[in-house]
């Protein structure tokens, strides 16, 4: 989630656990650690692949979340004036600001390193964009109540009461949109493809599925409005003949890891050189996907993995016009926008099995 998502959270978490005791104190304690997680993105490793790959990692494990509130609660206990707060509060405390963090990131399609050093995937169960207000206002609108009442407990158990009441409902909403496309994915054959399920930006009414078959892809949006209206698949192409080019290259392999199965591949003639390039194509949208990296140039008719891998920047950006046709949509409106409808023609399947 954005930084001031996860201050507003770590703010209201520190003033449930401790605001009676210490007031705006723990308001403000709350905020600064709730971003503290974060600040790995100022770590540069050299390669654009091992910057995107490396944040939500040690700084977002569970191991090294707990045993910093492990210390800061021995500390407080030790040192702070408050001595009539035990260290299991202050324990609960640092904790719970602590690790909600990359709890709530794991709920984005990003992928959080929950486990680190644990050579395990990332985990990510989407239910949340990684911006959202509807999530991100109860807790500002709720801190305000407590900064300017004073009535800093009360008000942030609504505010937290509220979010997360607000994640009941977004984990409902993409359960019955998963209901709703499996007999689409069983007709074609698609039960058991690997399926990306998650919400468009800045809601939870409308959803993107995106599915893996080979070399081809399928993208759809689908709207909790939709009624009895049956979710359709567009396929696209991945060039998967490119892949094993891509993975001969550490980042390549590296970037697999970090995504699955949920890429797409191409070339592009850079400074002079055919490039191939790798596009994670769970982020961002259909024809607006952020996170494309360099992984090799083409050497004598040979592939050859480029030593330091580069981030390009996407070609085109989201513009208001699609914000509200994607408003339109998520209101159930099919005729506003389809999945792919702003991929370039070339990433388009020859054959159009289904058309929003």
């Amino acid at each position: 989630m954005d930084s001031v998502t996860q201050a507003a959270l770590g703010a209201t978490i520190g003033g449930v656990v401790l605001g009676r005791r210490l007031g705006r104190k723990a308001i403000l304690i709350g905020a600064v650690l709730g971003t503290l997680p974060d600040l790995d993105v100022a770590l540069d490793y050299g390669d654009a692949v091992a910057n995107v790959t490396e944040h939500r990692g040690f700084s977002h494990s569970l191991f090294v979340l707990t045993g910093l509130a492990t210390l800061l609660a021995l500390l407080c206990a030790r040192f702070a004036p408050a001595k009539d707060i035990s260290l299991p509060r202050w324990w609960c405390f640092f904790a719970l600001i602590l690790l909600t963090h990359p709890l709530l990131d794991a709920l984005t399609t990003y992928g959080t390193q929950l486990l680190w050093p644990l050579d395990l995937a990332p985990a990510a169960w989407p239910i949340i964009f990684i911006i959202d207000p509807l999530y991100t206002l109860p807790l500002l609108l709720t801190l305000g109540i407590a900064l300017i009442s004073q009535r800093v407990r009360k008000a942030c158990t609504w505010g937290l009461a509220i979010t997360s009441v607000y994640l009941v409902v977004a984990a409902g909403a993409k359960l019955a949109v998963e209901q709703r496309l499996a007999p689409v994915l069983a007709e074609q054959g698609l039960e058991e493809a690997p399926l990306l399920l998650q919400p468009t930006p800045f809601n939870i009414v409308l959803w993107r599925a995106t599915v893996i078959d080979g070399d081809r892809y399928y993208e759809s949006l689908i709207s909790v409005f939709d009624g009895d209206r049956q979710p359709r698949l567009e396929p696209l192409i991945r060039n998967t003949e490119l892949e094993m080019f891509a993975l001969a290259s550490q980042q390549g392999q590296r970037l697999t890891w970090f995504t699955g199965p949920f890429l797409r591949y191409e070339t592009r003639q850079l400074d002079g050189k055919e490039t191939l390039i790798a596009t994670d194509i769970r982020l961002g949208f259909p024809g607006f996907h952020p996170f494309n990296f360099t992984l090799a140039t083409l050497e004598d008719e040979r592939w050859a993995p480029l030593a330091v891998s580069e981030q390009l920047e996407s070609t085109r950006g989201i513009q208001m016009e699609t914000l509200s046709r994607l408003a339109a949509r998520a209101a159930g409106n099919t005729s506003a926008l389809c999945a792919s409808d702003f991929v370039a023609h070339e990433w388009r399947a020859e054959r159009v099995i289904y058309r929003c």
